[in-house]
């Protein structure tokens, strides 16, 4: 029956190896297709297409499988508007053709399917999908003559889909999808053709599906190749700009990816991706609050970008974002946020560490509750971040750590914690030490400070440490120009009882240093006892650490915070607990020493003077300092420089600080030390040594007695001014 439709030599001919024949021969089907569509004839007309489909385009024979394809097309041209009624069975063995091992049959099957096309338009869309899966694949044809014939194909099916009624953007994005990750250049420039054509569509409303193809599109912008970095980009600047005019927008979804894509390795596509986050906090409002941890977790590294126009928009989407009012209850995420700074301190950026403790500044002060409650969870990261080479981190950190200890719970916890890092970490406290301190006194109290501080060393068990932070802590005491107020108020420690509680609080931890004991209390201008703590001094304490404190000191003596004292030096009758505690630091120091030297190049201007009650005459002859302690009126006695007093009892209780119990608990404390020293020492040199003969060695050793007498060191005789204790 078939041969009785199309004539055996129409068939041979449609199989021929030359094209002419079979061109001829598909002309030839076509004029048959066309009088039985005239007729009406549908059942012939399916025989006929099955024929073509069995007989040639699965056949075995290459010119067999051409022929069928020329003829399919053929019969659809016959057909012409009824050819939609036999589209499913002409479509499908074309689009099996676009897989063909022969390039020559790929090619007749575009050419077939543009015919096809070109005679059904609209109703080719049920196959859509098919084709669009085909076409991309033929777009990474290696034949060239191919892909240059799967082109014309899909310029042809973009016009049909843009001018259809029946294109389903539901069911085609998920193929899309499927695809947008695709490496092959090809490809990836037939998948930004379709979405920008599709997009151009008003009828088509691609920007709502544009999370599920996004990441592809940012995939594309680092491309070796030129051509399709620039439609990628051309691409998602039109659709940023459609964003920008379009009232309901997908905002989260897509931020997801955006926060992806500003870590990439490639510039291009870190530039992209930030300016399109930046866009979004401007314009995302409340649909953002939920994603503005994961926001932060990207712009906080671009901040320290090594392309500067991404540090650029980084560092102005941080603004934007930090000045945006949220509230928990919309669903902004203060423990997240505070996760994200936290783990950014950990940075090797700089830029990027200082933006994050800003950001945790900021959270301090907008959500102060919510931040506290989550304080164990930063809180050793920001003690740890005081360690940073960087100091404008450290100086942020030490803000933040202020902040904090508003509170007074914290602020123990802080100087606790504080200390306990010094201690662990020697060098933060020799490298940092200073910065730390000077700046919490400036955004804290001073004065709170250093009572804390002395309340904790006070009992130290380290006493190595507490020596060493003693120290550290009276050098800034007598340096910074920071405490100079604390300075001013210890000055007044025998008229002020402000100044004499601050002088005993930091009396008791003072005690871990002679020197800074000593110079404690000529800060205060407690004179005579700075005397006596002098000449309590044994042989173990002064060392080479003692040395080196002590020529300190000196120096310091001659800089303008001492000024006062110097001044002083001008009424040598006045003070002379001053001069006799100057000249016993004089007879501590070596002689060739440079500090000796100074000190006594000092002591040499001060005017000599000999008085008797309010008479002051200049002497020529003698020693000035001997000469000032014989001329105290008789049965005087001088409590501190400054002051003649009768009352003997004074002496020991100036302005209600008992410098007898004061002197005591100095002499405990080193006592405490020099066991500690004899104890390390021993432990060094024989480890078999026990503890309980280094007690007994302790116990037969030196004790400075705390009565009358004057120390054993020192002559029993008794000179005009002594100290009576």
């Amino acid at each position: 029956m078939t041969d009785a439709v199309i004539p055996p030599a129409v068939l041979r001919n449609l199989s021929d190896k030359l094209y002419e024949k079979r061109k001829n021969a598909a002309l030839e089907v076509e004029g048959i297709v066309k009088s039985l569509a005239a007729a009406g004839d549908h059942e012939k007309i399916s025989i006929v297409i099955n024929l073509l489909t069995n007989e040639f385009t699965a056949s075995a024979q290459a010119n067999h499988r051409k022929g069928g394809l020329i003829g399919l097309a053929a019969a659809t041209v016959g057909l012409t508007s009824d050819a939609a009624q036999h589209l499913s069975q002409i479509v499908p063995p074309v689009l099996e053709s676009f897989v063909d091992q022969d390039s020559r049959v790929r090619y007749y099957a575009c050419e077939a399917l543009y015919n096809i096309a070109k005679v059904v338009r609209g109703d080719f869309i049920i196959f859509f999908n098919r084709i669009f899966d085909a076409l991309c694949k033929l777009s990474a044809d290696s034949d060239p003559n191919v892909q240059s014939a799967a082109h014309l194909l899909d310029r042809l099916v973009k016009d049909i889909v843009t001018e259809s009624d029946q294109f389903s953007i539901e069911e085609f994005i998920p193929l899309l999808r499927e695809r947008m990750n695709v490496l092959n250049p090809y490809v990836r420039q037939f998948l930004v053709g379709w979405i920008t054509v599709l997009d151009s569509v008003p009828d088509i409303d691609m920007l709502g599906f544009l999370p599920d193809f996004l990441d592809g599109l940012f995939n594309m912008l680092s491309d070796s190749s030129h051509e399709i970095r620039q439609q990628a980009d051309s691409a998602l600047s039109e659709f940023l700009q459609e964003i920008k005019n379009s009232p309901s927008v997908d905002y989260g979804r897509m931020a997801e990816i955006l926060v992806q894509r500003a870590a990439s390795l490639d510039e291009f596509t870190r530039l992209t991706a930030i300016t399109w986050i930046n866009e979004f906090v401007k314009l995302g409002g409340e649909q953002l609050v939920p994603y503005y941890a994961d926001i932060l977790g990207a712009i906080l590294p671009c901040i320290s970008d090594k392309e500067e126009k991404i540090r650029v928009v980084a560092r102005e989407t941080n603004e934007e974002l930090r000045a945006i009012k949220a509230d928990p209850a919309d669903g902004f995420d203060v423990a997240a946020i505070l996760s994200i700074a936290r783990r950014q301190l950990s940075s090797e950026w700089e830029a990027t560490r200082i933006e994050a403790l800003h950001w945790i500044s900021t959270l301090l002060n907008g959500h102060r509750i919510e931040v506290l409650s989550f304080l164990n969870d930063i809180f050793d990261t920001l003690l740890k971040a005081l360690s940073d080479p960087s100091d404008e981190v450290v100086l942020l950190v030490l803000e933040v750590h202020a902040c904090i200890a508003k509170d007074p719970q914290h602020f123990r916890q802080l100087v606790v914690f504080l200390v306990h890092n010094f201690r662990n970490d020697h060098s933060l406290l020799e490298k940092r030490g200073a910065l730390i301190i000077r700046r919490l006194c400036v955004l804290l109290d001073a004065e709170r400070i250093y009572r804390e501080l002395s309340t904790i060393l006070e009992g130290e068990a380290d006493l190595d440490f507490a020596s060493i932070m003693v120290q550290a802590l009276n050098l800034i005491l007598l340096t910074s120009s920071e405490l100079s107020e604390l300075r001013d108020l210890l000055k007044q420690s025998l008229v002020n009882s402000a100044g004499k509680d601050l002088f005993v609080s930091l009396y008791a931890s003072w005690c871990h240093s002679p020197m800074a004991i000593i110079s404690l209390c000529l800060l205060a201008q407690t004179y005579q006892h700075a005397s006596t703590v002098i000449q309590s001094l044994v042989e173990e304490d002064i060392n080479v650490k003692f040395l080196v404190q002590l020529d300190k000191l000196i120096r310091l003596l001659e800089t303008p915070i001492f000024a006062y004292l110097r001044l002083q030096l001008l009424e040598p009758g006045r003070y002379t607990w001053l001069l006799k505690a100057l000249n016993g630091l004089l007879m501590l120091l070596p002689q060739q020493s440079a500090a000796f030297k100074m000190l006594r190049t000092r002591l040499k201007t001060v005017p000599s003077y000999s008085f008797s009650g309010d008479q002051v005459k200049r002497t020529s002859l003698g020693n000035p300092y001997s000469q000032i302690l014989h001329h105290i009126p008789c049965g005087s006695h001088i409590s501190e420089d400054g002051d003649v007093n009768q009352d003997v009892g004074a002496s020991n209780l100036h302005n209600g600080i008992n410098f007898t119990s004061r002197l005591h608990q100095f002499v405990q404390m080193q006592r405490q030390h020099r066991m500690h020293a004899k104890v390390q020492a021993q432990s060094h040199n024989s480890s078999t040594s026990s503890s309980k003969d280094v007690q007994r060695s302790e116990e037969s050793g030196h004790q400075l007695p705390l009565d009358n007498s004057e120390p054993p060191s020192r002559s029993s005789r008794k000179g005009p001014g002594q100290l009576q204790l």
